[in-house]
């Protein structure tokens, strides 16, 4: 049996969103960005949705600091590769990549110094 703590959700900053329900923002054609969390000092969490096709028009550049990519569903391209859903992508930061998809797919996005 799974125990209930609901002292867990009383804990400041402790928070849970369901992605669905976040705003969805268009940042390019067929790419959407659901913001899911934002830090005090700046970091952010997201996830990005993109459409079978769907191609960043440049390089997304890596600043102030690096981004976390884990592919949820779908094959990720940044430029040089595919990557499946499962794959995690580290990209430090000044760093860059050309994001695309030929069959679509969604992205948790996390960027440790905002």
């Amino acid at each position: 049996m799974v125990g209930v703590h609901p002292q867990i959700l009383a804990q400041e900053g402790y928070i849970a969103v369901l992605a669905d329900d976040c705003p969805v923002r268009d940042l390019f054609p067929g790419i959407r960005l659901r913001p899911l969390w934002r830090g005090p000092s700046g970091a952010h969490a997201g996830l990005l949705e993109m459409d079978p096709g769907a191609c960043w028009p440049r390089r997304d550049v890596h600043e102030p600091g690096p981004e976390e990519v884990y592919v949820v569903a779908g094959t990720f391209h940044d430029g040089a590769r595919d990557y499946p859903a499962g794959t995690f992508l580290h990209a430090p930061a000044g760093s860059w990549h050309v994001p695309a998809t030929t069959t679509g797919c969604t992205l948790f996005l996390f960027y440790p110094a905002g």
